[in-house]
């Protein structure tokens, strides 16, 4: 069985005829599940199970629910999410080209996939293929329902399977995808069949084209191939080759000026110096080339040396319409040669990382309006400019500013807020949602000290079977967090275990370790800040960069890499941008280990003792 395949459409249909999904870019995908076992085919129908082995890995863990469904069939897309709207297909190609079982492995665990469900083919053994897609859209909810799967996707949702949102208003749909830099959108007729590999104008995509500027390097004639490239670091970078998309005219215009005024570098291939631009279409850029390059037109009003990489990786993720920038080359981290844009880039790369610590928590910035070194200060309440768009939450006669998305995030980098430090609980619960350690050396020379302590703790914590994770603060020091299950303890129940542990970390090592709140009284010993972890309290968020004149940023760590040789300025919004794509989330199962951390266990055994004593 091959998928119904859809047609390409320069603008969606509107009407009641028609329903709206979001076009992932990934991998098509039938999973075909029956009492006898659970294969994942690709659009060739290449068994795809061992190459995406946590997709079968979550099939297995809801097998038991699903049963009364069995046999059936889900027509679909394998995609890496970056947020609701958005997949990162290089990822998913990545994996795609994977043989080794224990790299997949790694791979699946550092940078999971999801499969999105948008078909239903077989039910309970029945082909309701036949049926009209509403019908289907039904079917396929009701199974999801049952099962407990969730009915939209989230992209930091546990679960793997996931179903495709539904639109009805094709507006609504498009900002979404235009605000999170997706692929673009389909539009489907309610009343289709489904058709076995056919294409078909009752499945409708539209792609979201970004407009890149390059320069024209290169002509191939035995293929007809144009190259495109950019300035990076002043050298030349090719990052495209194209010819679809040009006129006859154009196509024979450009090839005859490279003929005739280009130098034969070899075989049939002509280079000319840089002088002619062009704005090149395409869906994405995966770091090294354009996705789907089509030519758009010439600009020969462009000057050669504006084609820079700075300039291609804001055109490739555009700001969203909504939010108005102002002076994007001012300098932020002069020392670093970053400028406002730089940051809003980076703001851009991490939000999939940073947003899931700042959700539906009351915000505490420090902005420098004037870059760093420089003029900050702390704001609490949002200012009466703030757009509509930005969510507030009121909290002892402040107004307090909670950002859940790309567009308020983006709205504050603008506003030059570089500190982001959340509470340790979200409006909506007075409980901590986590535990932090707070490892303060007595300056960034003594970091060694952090790294000592933090190992330590981990050494604690894995006697008590609870996994930490590890972050550098971004100053001088790290923080070890331990999530805890939502609205379950209080933080008189954490202070027990937190005292607990720094008292016996002094005890153990009182030449290095301290407790003393008074810095005056500390001499050169770290301070394990416990105190700090209260109601009301703040931490700097993971992902957070930080107003020093290293531009460092507070980066979650793997435990593998705690050791003599971590400093905190390795990690800097250009490394961790970088980091991001390579190492992927060391925090990614945060949430997912807090729910089951055994810390009632724990807790039990320290009243135990204090009882004793």
């Amino acid at each position: 069985m091959k998928p119904m395949l859809m047609m390409d459409t320069d603008e969606l249909p509107v009407g009641k005829d028609w329903l709206y999904e979001t076009k992932y870019d990934g991998f098509r995908a039938i999973l075909q599940w029956d009492k006898e076992g659970i294969q994942l085919f690709s659009r060739n129908e290449k068994l795809l199970n061992d190459i995406f082995p946590e997709i079968i890995e979550d099939c297995r863990r809801i097998e038991h629910m699903i049963k009364p469904f069995l046999p059936l069939v889900f027509d679909g897309e394998l995609v890496c999410l970056q947020n609701d709207f958005k997949s990162e297909f290089a990822i998913v190609q990545t994996r795609g080209r994977m043989r080794k079982k224990e790299v997949i492995a790694y791979h699946s665990n550092v940078f999971p996939c999801q499969y999105i469900v948008f078909d239903l083919l077989v039910l309970k053994g029945k082909d309701v293929s036949g049926k009209v897609l509403e019908k289907r859209k039904v079917d396929l909810k009701k199974c999801f329902e049952q099962v407990g799967l969730p009915t939209t996707v989230h992209y930091r949702h546990e679960s793997l399977i996931q179903l495709i949102e539904t639109f009805t208003d094709e507006t609504e749909l498009w900002d979404r995808v235009r605000l999170n830099n997706g692929e673009g959108a389909m539009a489907k007729r309610v009343k289709s069949v489904w058709s076995n590999e056919k294409r078909t104008n009752q499945w409708l995509k539209v792609k979201n084209w970004r407009l890149v500027t390059v320069i024209i390097t290169r002509y191939e004639q035995v293929n007809g191939f144009f190259t495109g490239a950019i300035y990076r670091d002043g050298q030349l970078v090719e990052i495209t080759t194209f010819k679809h998309g040009m006129s006859d005219e154009e196509l024979k215009t450009l090839s005859e000026l490279f003929l005739k005024n280009g130098r034969h570098i070899g075989d049939s291939v002509y280079e000319i110096e840089p002088s002619i631009c062009a704005n090149i279409n395409c869906i994405s850029f995966d770091g090294k080339h354009l996705r789907e390059p089509r030519f758009h037109s010439f600009q020969f009003e462009v000057n050669p040396d504006d084609c820079q990489w700075r300039q291609l990786l804001r055109q490739v993720n555009p700001i969203p319409e909504k939010i108005q920038i102002t002076h994007p080359d001012k300098p932020v981290w002069p020392k670093q040669g970053l400028v406002k844009d730089d940051y809003l880039l980076y703001l851009q790369s991490a939000a999939p990382f940073i947003l899931p610590f700042m959700k539906e928590r009351h915000l505490t910035l420090i902005r420098f309006p004037h870059g760093v070194p420089g003029e900050k200060f702390y704001q609490k309440s949002v200012p009466d400019y703030a757009p509509d768009f930005v969510k507030t939450s009121r909290d002892e006669d402040i107004d307090y500013i909670v950002c859940n998305d790309i567009t308020t995030l983006l709205w504050l980098g603008n506003q030059l807020a570089l500190e982001y430090h959340i509470p340790f609980q979200t409006i909506n619960t007075k409980m901590p949602t986590e535990i932090v350690f707070d490892l303060d050396p007595p300056s960034v020379e003594e970091f060694s000290l952090s790294v000592e302590a933090a190992l330590r703790l981990k050494a604690i914590f894995d006697q008590f079977q609870l996994t930490s994770f590890i972050k550098t603060s971004g100053g001088k020091g790290l923080q070890v967090y331990i999530p805890l299950p939502v609205d379950t303890f209080t933080y008189d129940d954490t202070r027990i275990f937190t005292k607990f542990v720094s008292d016996f970390l002094v005890d153990q090592e009182p030449q290095w370790f301290t407790t003393e709140r008074l810095k005056k009284n500390r001499g050169n010993k770290l301070y394990l800040d416990y105190v700090q972890h209260h109601e009301g309290k703040t931490i700097v968020a993971p992902y957070s960069p930080r107003g020093n004149e290293l531009a460092t940023v507070a980066t979650p760590l793997n435990w593998e890499e705690v050791g003599a040789s971590l400093r905190p300025e390795q990690f800097t919004i250009k490394s961790v941008t970088e980091r991001m794509k390579t190492i992927g989330d060391p925090f990614l199962e945060f949430r997912k280990v807090g729910d089951v951390q055994p810390f009632e266990v724990v807790l039990e055994q320290l009243r135990g003792l204090l009882e004793d004593n």
